[in-house]
């Protein structure tokens, strides 16, 4: 059976029974446009998946062809706010959706996680443990069902997302935790930590695979590349180290001041106090390009999930949007009234949503820079935000210790 991705990354998915296991084939499409041509797309599928046959053909061609009609679409939702959640005694430090968007989990000072029910806003699970602050907090999409979360107490957590219960408490930082991920195959989840040093976690053992040592500074930022197989860790030593998971250290990329976040699709993308970002070829550890036009620090980075655009947040009070092809600055996201603390694109990658001081978020479209909506009502700095998969939802966090639903 053949089925489709409606957003995200515009791909299409292949199901097949092999040894009484489910096997799925994810085939990306990212290059697809309102302009492909299907049939010759169809073609070159099938010459490279000998699992698409004569007789699955033309439903596959379905559908890509309403894969094209949503790309297509001009994305003009307007955002209304469903739920305020009182959601911790204490201020939040991090917010973040399941794959689907059905739940979704809060971290903060008040030492525990907080697993929701988006549709209905009825928390699900108190997950209590930690010792200190819960400072990085992340599912395992696109699965969901596991919830890691990192701790100023050292350690990290990893939670059953479905009942609560912690399988493993990972000790061995020094010092606090404060990023972390888990690799895309669900196989890993790493650790940066202010004690200079990365950790990698089996998930299933919950055994140290290994420490990335080899930075001079706290480790603030890390990223996984799709297959899982490389990470970048970015640091306040004014580099970031890109490692190979099997053989080690491959090339450390500096910038002349501390790294502030990292972002890896095919490139490698390093946002800097030092006002800009840089672009990395990830294959020879070369710099393609300085993206320049912020006057301030810039605090977070990202691509769009097609890995075509970077969005930029900064201490200016602007973000930015540039091609990752040709480097150049598409348009500037000007509105916001104090520094820009974080930024994501909408899984179409039509829009980018923006968390800033100023107490409100905002959503843009990518291709203009024009502002299609402030979202309003925190009494405090926003400081996280996120889309859901279908990018009809979006949560925010503030320290005014709530989170609010938007749909």
């Amino acid at each position: 059976m053949l089925r489709k991705k409606k957003k995200n990354k515009k791909n299409t998915h292949a199901d097949r029974e092999k040894g009484g296991q489910l096997r799925t084939k994810s085939i990306d499409l990212l290059n697809l446009t309102p302009d492909t041509d299907v049939n010759e797309l169809l073609s070159d599928i099938r010459a490279a998946e000998p699992l698409i046959t004569s007789s699955c053909a033309e439903q596959v061609k379905v559908l890509i062809c309403k894969l094209q009609e949503k790309v297509g679409q001009k994305d003009d939702r307007r955002f209304y706010l469903f739920r305020a959640l009182q959601a911790h005694n204490l201020p939040l430090t991090n917010v973040a959706f399941n794959k689907s968007g059905s739940s979704f989990i809060t971290g903060s000072y008040d030492r525990t996680c907080k697993l929701w029910d988006t549709a209905s806003g009825e928390e699900l699970h108190t997950l209590e443990g930690h010792r200190n602050i819960v400072y990085a907090i992340a599912f395992n999409n696109p699965y969901g069902d596991k919830v890691a979360t990192g701790s100023f107490d050292k350690t990290c957590k990893l939670w059953s997302a479905e009942t609560g219960k912690c399988f493993y408490t990972f000790r061995g930082h020094t010092a606090e935790i404060v990023c972390l991920a888990f690799s895309p195959q669900s196989i890993l989840v790493a650790t940066g930590s202010m004690d200079t040093t990365a950790k990698l976690w089996d998930v299933e053992s919950g055994k140290e695979v290994s420490t990335l040592a080899g930075h001079f500074a706290e480790i603030i930022s890390l990223s996984f590349n799709t297959m899982g197989d490389h990470l970048v860790m970015g640091s306040l030593d004014h580099t970031a180290i890109l490692w190979d998971i099997s053989s080690g250290m491959l090339f450390t990329f500096s910038q002349v001041t501390e790294e502030k976040s990292v972002a890896f699709s095919s490139l490698i993308v390093t946002a800097s106090l030092d006002k800009t970002c840089k672009v990395w070829d990830a294959d020879s550890g070369q710099c393609l390009a300085t993206l320049l036009g912020h006057n301030d620090e810039v605090l977070d980075v990202c691509f769009n999930y097609a890995g075509q655009l970077i969005a930029t947040a900064s201490a200016d009070g602007t973000s930015r949007v540039f091609s990752a092809e040709t480097f150049q600055c598409l348009c500037q996201l000007e509105g916001h009234k104090g520094e820009i603390s974080k930024v994501c694109f909408n899984p179409q990658g039509s829009c980018a949503l923006t968390a800033s001081v100023d107490k409100t978020a905002r959503v843009w479209y990518a291709n203009t820079g024009a502002c299609l909506q402030a979202l309003e009502g925190h009494s405090d700095e926003i400081f996280s935000c996120a889309f859901n998969y279908e990018g009809d939802t979006i949560i925010t966090g503030s320290k005014d210790n709530t989170c609010r639903i938007w749909h």
